[in-house]
């Protein structure tokens, strides 16, 4: 009998141990290949998203680069498995090209062969000044950047799509030069104009192959500069209303 018994725990533990493999590897596969948690680490893209805001980025979205791959290995250049273009208005990750190891997150203005300028705060694509209205203000929960009342206005693009930008006055991204984008890239900026390193300044034009993915939903956020360690104080810093809100 004890050897019975000795046999079916054995057996027990191997299925037990061979559920949590599957399990990891299941959990590797979705995040290499489906979907990649981000945490929002600075205000540059308020008041879309806040810090503390942790989202879901949809990596097939735009198909593969080498850097939708964990440790970025040379396997192939350029892009795979393109299920789709990036539409102007994504909200998306992409790698810095001067740094390939960090990750930004902006929203997609320019696509290649267009023309980009911003003109005393307004931006203009292609000639055209893309419709800005006011709506209202915002209030940030961030030490770090602790706006209040900040003027917030509407953007609405060619395409429909229609987004919150914020704009505190005239700043050194509120008139440039014209960017034509190259073949092969595209222009990014912050939602937060006026505290945004995006295309306008360092980051410059960004190559098609370094695009992570998409940004597609909220699934936790939390504010006055809560950690995700600081269990004790989710109760009464959880953004409730912001929890599997959709990135537009």
């Amino acid at each position: 009998m004890s050897d019975n018994a000795d046999t079916k725990s054995q057996n027990g533990l191997w299925e037990n141990i061979k559920v949590i493999i599957q399990a990891l590897l299941l959990a590797m596969v979705i995040r290499t290949v489906l979907f990649q948690p981000f945490t929002i680490p600075s205000g540059s893209m308020m008041p879309t998203l806040l810090v503390g805001d942790y989202i879901f980025v949809n990596k097939f979205a735009y198909g593969y680069s080498k850097y939708s791959l964990p440790f970025s290995p040379n396997l192939f250049s350029g892009r795979v498995l393109e299920f789709s273009e990036p539409k102007r208005g994504d909200v998306i990750v992409f790698r810095l090209p001067s740094q390939p190891d960090i990750d930004y997150i902006k929203r997609l203005i320019g696509l290649p062969g267009d023309k980009v300028q911003m003109i005393n705060g307004v931006l203009h694509i292609n000639g055209k000044p893309v419709p800005k209205q006011p709506d209202g203000a915002f209030t940030s929960d961030y030490s770090k950047d602790p706006g209040v009342n900040v003027p917030v206005f509407r953007e609405t693009l060619e395409n429909g799509v229609t987004y919150d930008s914020l704009d505190e006055g005239m700043g050194r991204g509120d008139n440039t030069q014209e960017f034509v984008v190259p073949a092969g890239h595209y222009f990014f900026m912050g939602d937060n104009r006026d505290n945004s390193l995006d295309s306008r300044f360092d980051v410059g034009y960004v190559p098609a192959e370094n695009l992570v993915g998409r940004a597609s939903v909220i699934f936790f956020s939390l504010g006055n500069d809560t950690s995700f360690r600081e269990i004790w104080k989710w109760p009464t810093n959880m953004r409730w209303d912001r929890i599997f809100k959709v990135v537009r």
